[in-house]
C-alpha cells in the first residue's frame, strides 16, 4: 500500500514538472518581484497571463511536434493537452484585460514562441534548432515577459533601472539554461551546437562563473537600490554556483527540471523573507 502511495506521489510530481507548472511558477515569481521593486500593486491579468501563458507556450513547444505527428497519445499526455488548452483559454481572457501596448508585447513574444517550433518562412529549421541561438531567444522571452510586460502594462516609462533589471533577468535565465545544457549534453542533437557541445563542460562552467559578475554588480547600478539585495543576490550566486559545480550530463532530470528551475522562486522567497519579516 505504501509503495502504491509513493508511486502515485512520484507520478503526480512528474506530471507537475512535465505539464510545465513548475517553470510557470518560476516566471510568475519573477513577475511578483517586478511588482515589488517597481512599486506596482498586484495585477491579476498580468500574473495569470504569465503563469498560464507559460504553461501553454512551454507545452506547445514540447508537445506540438508530437501531437502533429498524429500518434496515439497516452493518458498522461492527454491530461497535459487538456491543461494546456485550459491554460490557453485563461491566458486569452487575461490578455483582453491588458493594455494595448502590453498586448502588442505579448503578441511579439507569442510570435517568437511559434517560430521556436515551426520553420521560418521557406527555411527548413525553426529557432529552436538554429545552432547557438536557442539560449538567447529563451533568455529574451523570460526577461521580457517578467520585466517589461508588467512595466508596459502599468504604462511606466522604460528607465535605466528597468533596463538593468531586464539585463539581470536575461543573465539569470542564461545561467540557468547553461546548467540545463550541461545536464542535457548526452541527449542534445550535436547539430544544435550548444555551449557545452562547442566549448566543453568545464569551460561552460567557467563561462557561467563569469556571468555571475555582471548579474551581481548590475544591482548596484540601479537608482532604487534595496539594502538587502547585495546579500540576497550573493546567496543566489552561491546556490547557482553549487548547481553549476555539481552539474553533470549523468545527473537526474529532477536536478534541472525541479531544483535549478526553482532558483527564481528562491529569489522571490528570499526577498519576501528579508523585506517583510
Amino acid at each position: 500500500m505504501q509503495q502504491l502511495h509513493s508511486k502515485t506521489v512520484i507520478n503526480l510530481f512528474n506530471w507537475y514538472l512535465q505539464a510545465s507548472l513548475h517553470v510557470a511558477l518560476a516566471t510568475t515569481a519573477l513577475v511578483q518581484m517586478t511588482f515589488y521593486f517597481c512599486y506596482l500593486p498586484f495585477n491579476t491579468p498580468v500574473t495569470f497571463m504569465v503563469f498560464f501563458g507559460t504553461v501553454f507556450s512551454y507545452n506547445f513547444i514540447k508537445y506540438a511536434p508530437l501531437i502533429s505527428s498524429k500518434k496515439k497519445l497516452t493518458l498522461f499526455l492527454k491530461s497535459i493537452v487538456w491543461v494546456s488548452f485550459i491554460s490557453l483559454i485563461i491566458a486569452g481572457i487575461s490578455f483582453l484585460f491588458l493594455s494595448i501596448k502590453a498586448q502588442l508585447l505579448t503578441l511579439f513574444f507569442g510570435f517568437l514562441c511559434v517560430l521556436y517550433v515551426f520553420p521560418i518562412a521557406k527555411a527548413k529549421t525553426n529557432l529552436r534548432n538554429l545552432a547557438g541561438i536557442k539560449i538567447y531567444i529563451v533568455s529574451l522571452c523570460w526577461a521580457g515577459v517578467t520585466t517589461l510586460l508588467p512595466i508596459v502594462n502599468a504604462n511606466l516609462s522604460i528607465e535605466n533601472d528597468v533596463v538593468f533589471k531586464f539585463l539581470q533577468r536575461f543573465i539569470l535565465t542564461l545561467i540557468l539554461i547553461l546548467i540545463f545544457e550541461i545536464n542535457d549534453l548526452k541527449y542534445d542533437d550535436i547539430r544544435l551546437k550548444t555551449v557545452p557541445q562547442t566549448i566543453g563542460v568545464l569551460k561552460t562552467k567557467y563561462f557561467i562563473a563569469l556571468l555571475f559578475i555582471p548579474f551581481y554588480f548590475l544591482e548596484f547600478l540601479k537608482v532604487n537600490y534595496y539594502g538587502n539585495q547585495w546579500f540576497i543576490n550573493l546567496i543566489l550566486i552561491f546556490v547557482m554556483g553549487g548547481f553549476t559545480y555539481f552539474a553533470h550530463p549523468n545527473r537526474s532530470k529532477y536536478y534541472t527540471l525541479f531544483w535549478v528551475e526553482s532558483v527564481p522562486v528562491l529569489w522571490f522567497l528570499l526577498i519576501v523573507l528579508f523585506n517583510y519579516f
